[in-house]
């Protein structure tokens, strides 16, 4: 009888805890005036909520449903979608939903017309709450276990790929002035802190720093939808290239390519492979991406469904001349079925072919990327190691092998990841880093089929809300807004 009673009080405590947890992460997502704001001081501290490795593992999930974002404007959906509306792979159909007309046609010339963009403003908030759900996890005083060890190196990856989306998006490339304005660092929970903007190059190399901690950290390898040790250093390498660091982007993308044990798609398994809805097991491909379930889902607003002319909207569609590149035997020209669309012919996007009720996951880092990394890194001093990594690709697309040299080497490379990569998000942060214009076709309004790298509203602005509760950051708005 004592037992008996012992276990249900043991269950009211436990399930006591979960509920302070849940408490303090809804608290956490919650947002008055700013990111600084979003734990009101009379709620539980982060120490009182966070104090087992039970908790921690709560919190870290808590992080994970974070990157789907406020009303998806995260990994759900915009974030991904502005990476190739914003560039020249993916634009708005005559017929749509008016989702992204700004993204599409550059016509913000009104001073603070995306200063107040939803959007943007929902982006920001995502990221932040997400950056502090992390913070929590890693300033806990759980002691060290092997659990508690990987939580942590989740939480620090989980940080670093958070700044890393922000640091592209709202600040000048590294590329092109590593001392500019970047955006705030926030390490720790106080919630009257007021943070300017950080050197761009101090969020880098918080960001480097946060993936060598969680490439060490992290022992275990679960799914596809959680960061391990691997996809920490795929991260790393992404970041050194943005950077323009070849030698440090290679040797980490190579560390994945050698060590990690996975597997590269190929030409047999490339179709099952994007037609595939839950997260992976089995090292194939995927490092990490932003998982949804049949329950865990954004509904109409997940990603799927701005592409698909199966679900609600189908708005966005594939540029032609990004189509025109595939070859016939090219296996990726598949995902780009033809038709018409508001009475014209149009290339329709199925890289997300399932909408309900478990929607296509959204790809993060994957194993063919850290080969064209290793590509584009060789140059210019091996030119030989760059066509055997980009044409490790293009031999399991059934696509031309590419046997350039020189400058044409390095172009080709570029339209490379355009290729493979295309609807995943990257392609304006490449013309971004590279800082090229932006040279779109005719499919787009006839104003912004040249975006030129100068245009400022090639970057987003720190939203209106922020610039109002926070004086320190309030004289460091974006340029033209």
């Amino acid at each position: 009888m004592y037992s008996f009673k012992k276990n249900i009080n043991m269950r009211r405590i436990i399930k006591y805890k979960a509920i302070l947890v849940i408490v303090l992460l809804v608290s956490m997502a919650s947002c008055k005036k700013s990111f600084v704001e979003l734990n009101p001081p009379t709620s539980l501290t982060p120490s009182q909520a966070l104090a087992t490795e039970a908790d921690l593992q709560v919190a870290l999930r808590g992080a994970y449903a974070g990157l789907r974002g406020v009303a998806a404007d995260y990994f759900g959906r915009s974030l991904p979608v502005w990476g190739d509306i914003m560039a020249d792979n993916a634009y708005q159909s005559a017929l749509n939903t008016n989702r992204y007309t700004f993204f599409n046609d550059y016509n913000n010339t009104t001073k603070g017309a995306t200063a107040t963009d939803g959007n943007v403003l929902n982006f920001w908030t995502s990221a932040y709450s997400v950056i502090l759900r992390c913070n929590n996890i890693i300033n806990s005083s759980v002691a060290s276990t092997a659990n508690v060890d990987q939580y942590r190196g989740e939480a620090y990856a989980i940080r670093a790929l958070s700044y890393f989306q922000l640091i592209r998006y709202f600040a000048k490339p590294y590329t092109e002035d590593p001392a500019a304005l970047g955006v705030p660092i926030i390490t720790t929970y106080d919630p009257e802190l007021k943070p300017a903007r950080n050197k761009t190059s101090e969020v880098y190399t918080l960001m480097v720093d946060d993936l060598n901690k969680a490439y060490t950290l992290m022992t275990k390898y679960v799914n596809s939808s959680q960061f391990s040790k691997y996809a920490a250093k795929a991260l790393q390498a992404k970041i050194y290239l943005t950077m323009g660091d070849k030698t440090n982007a290679k040797t980490a993308a190579l560390d994945v390519i050698n060590n990690s044990g996975f597997t590269s798609l190929t030409a047999a398994n490339h179709a099952s492979y994007w037609a595939g809805v839950t997260y992976r097991t089995d090292k194939v491909e995927t490092l990490f991406e932003v998982s949804s379930d049949p329950i865990s889902n954004l509904g109409f607003d997940e990603l799927a469904y701005i592409y698909s002319q199966a679900g609600n909207y189908g708005d966005l569609l594939c540029a032609d001349d990004l189509y025109a590149l595939f070859s016939t035997a090219d296996v990726r020209r598949a995902l780009y079925p033809t038709g018409t669309r508001a009475g014209v012919p149009a290339v329709f996007v199925n890289k997300y072919p399932t909408y309900n009720p478990d929607p296509s996951d959204k790809k993060v880092l994957r194993l063919s990327e850290m080969y064209l990394i290793a590509a584009e890194a060789s140059l210019p001093a091996n030119e030989a190691d760059a066509l055997n990594y980009v044409n490790y690709v293009t031999s399991r697309r059934g696509a031309d092998a590419i046997i350039s040299t020189g400058t044409q080497l390095f172009e080709d490379i570029i339209t490379e990841r355009r290729k493979e990569l295309a609807f995943e998000g990257d392609r304006f942060l490449d013309l971004q880093r590279l800082k090229r214009d932006i040279v779109r076709s005719t499919n787009y309004p006839a104003s912004s089929r040249t975006v030129p790298y100068t245009v400022y509203r090639r970057l987003f602005p720190i939203p209106q809300s922020e610039v109002d509760a926070n004086p320190q950051i309030k004289p460091q708005q974006n340029a033209g807004y």
